[in-house]
This record gives C-alpha cells, sequence and structure tokens, in this order.
C-alpha cells in the first residue's frame, strides 16, 4: 500500500458534533476520503476510494446501521 501525503491533509470534524465524544475527522485528499478520530489525531487513518465513501455515507442517511 502507497503512504499518503498527510501533511496536506485538512480535517475537519462536523458541525453536528460539538461537545460529542465519539467523533470522526474527515477529509478529501486526491481521490480518497480520509476518516480519523477526532481524540487521537496521531492514531490511524482510514483512506476510502470516493465510490465507497458515497455508499457508506448513502447507507448511513438511509439508517441502515444501529449509530
Amino acid at each position: 500500500m502507497s503512504s499518503l501525503p498527510l501533511g496536506r491533509a485538512v480535517f475537519r470534524k462536523s458541525s453536528h458534533s460539538e461537545g460529542a465524544n465519539g467523533c470522526v475527522e474527515t477529509c478529501v485528499l486526491d481521490s480518497r476520503q480520509l476518516v480519523r478520530d477526532s481524540k487521537n489525531p496521531e492514531g490511524g487513518v482510514l483512506a476510502l476510494d470516493r465510490g465507497v465513501w458515497t455508499a457508506l455515507m448513502s447507507r448511513i442517511k438511509r439508517g441502515a446501521y444501529d449509530l
């Protein structure tokens, strides 16, 4: 797997997550959507192809997961 140039990544947290403890941050970098734990920004980063990210968000919005 190739390494990502994370120095260029600018992550953002949803405005819906203020004060919440279970937040993630996202970033678009090149052709990938990056996701990381906001409580551990130096930890791992999940990199998803844009199509996979779009499908995941669609399923979440339809209530496919117990979130």
